[in-house]
């Protein structure tokens, strides 16, 4: 019997590589949903190729168009209709929407399958209270996708809690490791998006030249595997071999390995109860004689201080940090601010008085997180536009 699987963000950088790896297992998947914003050119290649009749554009203006122009498929504009395309619970779900507008169809489509990877990290940082609510509610499997999340989970299962003493979380420092401090307020655009390691999109590229990137993936960790900020490290190791370090509390250390590809994780979050493989490099023997690990360099990347003043339990204040960070980016981005201004000014605003409060405040559904982040990007606007 086929695997039936759902794609949300299948014209992004995880969804390809997802569809990528289906390509070669085509005759024991059946993808029964793919979604997009605005790649439909993509999406229509993808539904093509695998037959896939449902499809979710969210772009109004493209879904307008192709809605009557694409008669042999049905294409629908939101999520409000998943009970149209799935009859009975599918198999596996990735959700890979990027930002705080993966969190509406990841919440939506936990009932309708079995097990979901999330690779949407704004929705676990800020919303995960509501994502574990579904997933208990209706049984649903959950998988971290983050090379670094899928590490712990792989070395350790969702019971870190329970036997762990420290884990550490690997960066590969972003384009500006090397850089010295004074010359960073000079860096440019292009300079930001030169990742060393990854080939990413512009706004991730940015969360990791200022390294915020981390401070959103230990408050993952925290959330996902339940265990205190106390516990969670980040080292800089700029081979990106080793994604995470597990030292366990009878006196063992794991370090998980693999290639910098993010199809290792994607793969075994679609694959991990069967026996697939996947095309790997040898063990790269260069790479483990030649381990280096370094400690974050806080004068230099600063962001690092806001995981300090976080709160214990997911609150609203995880949705502040997110939106104030997304549009400083995006100010940075269109030559309205230079680059030190993303770090510099985001941390003053983590600090008003009017935000501090949000720490107490639990996000009691969707509206609360989309209504505060709405009003947080306005704020940053009219502060620093």
């Amino acid at each position: 019997m086929k695997k039936k699987i759902a794609i949300l963000g299948s014209t992004g950088s995880i969804g390809k590589n997802l569809i990528d790896i289906i390509k070669k297992d085509k005759k024991n998947i059946k993808i029964i949903l793919l979604t997009t914003n605005t790649n439909c050119s993509e999406l229509f290649r993808q539904a093509k190729y695998f037959k896939v009749r449902h499809l979710i554009i969210t772009n109004k203006k493209k879904f307008d168009f192709f809605k009557k122009k694409e008669s042999k498929y049905l294409i629908y504009n939101n999520f409000d209709h998943l009970d149209k395309i799935f009859k009975n619970k599918i198999d596996y779900v990735m959700s890979a929407i990027t930002g705080l507008a993966g969190l509406d169809p990841t919440i939506k489509i936990i009932k309708y399958t079995n097990k979901i990877a999330i690779a949407n990290k704004e929705s676990i940082v800020c919303g995960w209270n509501l994502i574990k609510k579904k997933l208990s509610k209706y049984k649903t499997k959950f998988v971290p996708v983050d090379s670094e999340h899928f590490s712990l989970w792989f070395g350790a299962g969702n019971k870190l809690e329970l036997n762990v003493d420290k884990i550490f979380l690997t960066a590969s420092g972003g384009p500006f490791l090397r850089m010295p401090k004074k010359k960073l307020k000079k860096a440019n655009i292009k300079q930001a998006l030169n990742h060393p390691k990854w080939k990413m999109g512009k706004k991730i590229s940015v969360d990791s030249a200022t390294m915020i990137n981390k401070v959103f993936e230990v408050i993952e960790a925290k959330n996902v595997f339940n265990i205190p900020y106390q516990k969670i490290s980040i080292l800089i190791h700029r081979e990106s071999y080793i994604h995470a370090i597990i030292k366990f509390s009878n006196g063992l250390i794991k370090l998980i390995a693999h290639d910098t590809t993010m199809k290792i994780p994607i793969f075994n979050t679609l694959y991990n109860e069967s026996n697939n493989t996947i095309k790997s490099k040898d063990l790269n023997l260069k790479k483990l004689n030649d381990l280096d690990f370094l400690t974050v360099n806080q004068s230099k990347f600063p962001i690092q201080k806001i995981l300090k003043n976080l709160p214990d339990k997911t609150s609203l204040f995880e949705t502040v940090l997110v939106s104030a960070n997304d549009q400083l980016v995006e100010l940075f981005l269109n030559n309205k601010i230079k680059f030190h201004d993303i770090t510099n000014k985001l941390i003053i605003f983590m600090k008003k008085k009017e935000f501090l409060n949000y720490k107490k405040l639990e996000p009691k559904n969707i509206l609360d997180i989309i209504k505060l982040s709405s009003y947080v990007k306005q704020k940053i606007n009219d502060i620093y536009q």
